[in-house]
């Protein structure tokens, strides 16, 4: 037993190591994910992967749109795609008429908005060519050219955008448009029945996606699917239009929307997943996609690793106390987050999937959070055995296990108290810890600094709440590794 002295000075010295204990401390928080996109309907790199497996494009629309079958339309209707809006006023060429006014093709001719909604048309020296009421349909013997935009086939559309600037459509043949769509979407080297896949897809996304306003039904950008115009045409995706002119996805005889995103990280997902609002549709349905990875796929897996206080920043308020790490609670068919909660010493915060990829400016849901905390401590021979059945119990919320910290922090006191002998060890968490039916065959690999690497010295099973504890052969930089993520290193002394 202490004497009196020992036993008054228990609080302060309780204290101390406690803050040592704290202060030494050190966590990781690694963010491993898969795919780029929604990961809705097609997948880019993946119909790629299976066109150099020899799939034709007709197999490959039907594995990633599900019970549907090919059908044709019209492929003269015209669809009409915003190209250009905000801009004060909007510079044209070689157009032959504005509206029935004649034009020289060879002028560059200025369309400026008025007070009235009605457009001043002006040529290159200033000179006023005519006033017109909205809509003006620009219309010449070739593709148009808009300034600060690109050249494009069809008529060009001008209003007012009610804000004092102009807005610009792109109004053309729906084919036309698929040709100014296949490059900006996929790469026009790549296999040709995959050029196929997007054309068609694309083709039938432009006749489904509906009218994104009033006056215009598409966006030249990824909200509708990226346009160029001509810039876009090349020899191998026009020959991809030209393959399968009119083509489109249909789903019992009717048009169905064809999603595509560049990497689906393996597996598709469906889409009620991905949007909550969107209806379950039986040809939008997660499919396995295992050419994901083919031709160095660099969004097929990827990750990055902050610091705990970097990612409770991103979290802000999402976070009660002090941010523990983050825990799926939901899937989709593929690993992409439904639902998942931010753990803090505090509470919990429910999160769907898509709002921790906008904090986190992810590249898709299918993610996985891990925080990894690790810890000097000198510790009595008896605690310092590798993690097992009987290794400290805890929540998993290393630094709220306060019988854990009261027997680190006084071990060393007691034993020098009592004449014991300690050594050195690292201990701490992984959170989330696996399922309880796992735990017992979850490892972390104990390595020392040596050199310009690091070598395993021992594994260490997991305990209860993702504890683990190991003694160590001499002082030295340590780090445990879990499920291969190398884990914060810590100086033992």
């Amino acid at each position: 037993m202490p004497g009196r002295l020992a036993a008054l000075c228990l609080p302060v010295a309780l204290s101390l190591a406690l803050a040592a204990t704290a202060a030494s401390a050190k966590s990781t928080f690694y963010v491993r994910g898969a795919g780029n996109g929604h990961g809705v309907g097609m997948s880019q790199y993946g119909t790629y992967g299976y066109a150099l497996h020899g799939k034709d494009y007709r197999w490959i629309l039907a594995h990633y749109y599900q019970g549907t079958t090919l059908s044709v339309t019209n492929p003269n209707q015209i669809v009409r795609v915003l190209v250009s809006s905000g801009r004060s006023s909007a510079t044209f060429s070689g157009a032959a008429h504005a509206g029935s006014k004649r034009l020289n093709p060879a002028v560059t001719y200025t369309v400026h908005p008025l007070a009235d909604g009605s457009l001043k048309l002006i040529d290159h020296s200033g000179k006023k060519v005519g006033i017109f009421h909205a809509p003006l349909t620009i219309t010449g013997p070739g593709p148009l050219t808009l300034a600060a935009a690109g050249t494009y086939r069809g008529t060009l559309v001008f209003r007012s955008d009610g804000s004092g600037g102009v807005q610009t459509v792109d109004a053309l043949r729906l084919d036309d448009y698929v040709r100014g769509v296949v490059s900006w979407e996929m790469p026009a080297g790549w296999a040709p029945e995959a050029l196929k896949v997007q054309a068609v897809a694309a083709r039938t996304f432009a006749i489904t996606a509906g009218p994104a306003g009033a006056d215009f039904d598409l966006f030249a950008d990824t909200r509708s699917q990226m346009y160029g115009g001509v810039a876009a045409e090349t020899p191998a995706t026009d020959a991809a239009v030209a393959a399968t002119t009119g083509q489109i996805v249909t789903y019992r005889g009717v048009p169905a929307i064809t999603y595509f995103s560049a990497s689906s990280g393996g597996h598709t997902e469906n889409v009620e997943n991905v949007w909550p609002r969107a209806t379950p549709e039986p040809w939008l349905r997660g499919v396995p996609d295992p050419y994901d990875g083919v031709a160095g796929n660099p969004y097929h897996r990827w990750g990055y690793d902050l610091s705990l206080d970097a990612a409770a920043s991103k979290l802000g308020s999402l976070v009660r106390g002090k941010l523990i790490g983050v825990q799926v609670v939901r899937h989709g068919v593929s690993a992409r987050i439904v639902a998942a909660e931010v753990v803090g010493t505090k509470g919990r915060t429910r999160v769907a999937g898509s709002e921790l990829q906008r904090v986190f400016g992810l590249r898709s849901t299918w993610a996985v959070f891990t925080t990894i905390t690790t810890f000097p401590a000198m510790t009595a021979a008896t605690l310092g055995t590798p993690a097992s059945d009987d290794a400290p119990k805890g929540s998993g919320e290393l630094f709220t296990d306060i019988g854990l910290q009261v027997r680190l922090a006084l071990t060393p006191l007691v034993n020098d108290l009592v004449g014991g002998g300690t050594v050195a060890g690292v201990r701490g968490t992984v959170f989330p810890a696996p399922p309880a039916e796992r735990t017992q065959a979850a490892t972390v690999a104990i390595q020392v600094s040596v050199g310009h690497g690091w070598r395993t010295l021992t594994h260490a099973r997991l305990g209860a709440g993702g504890t683990y504890a190991v003694t160590v052969p001499a002082p030295g930089t340590y780090r445990v590794v879990y499920r291969g993520l190398d884990g914060p290193a810590v100086s033992v002394s």
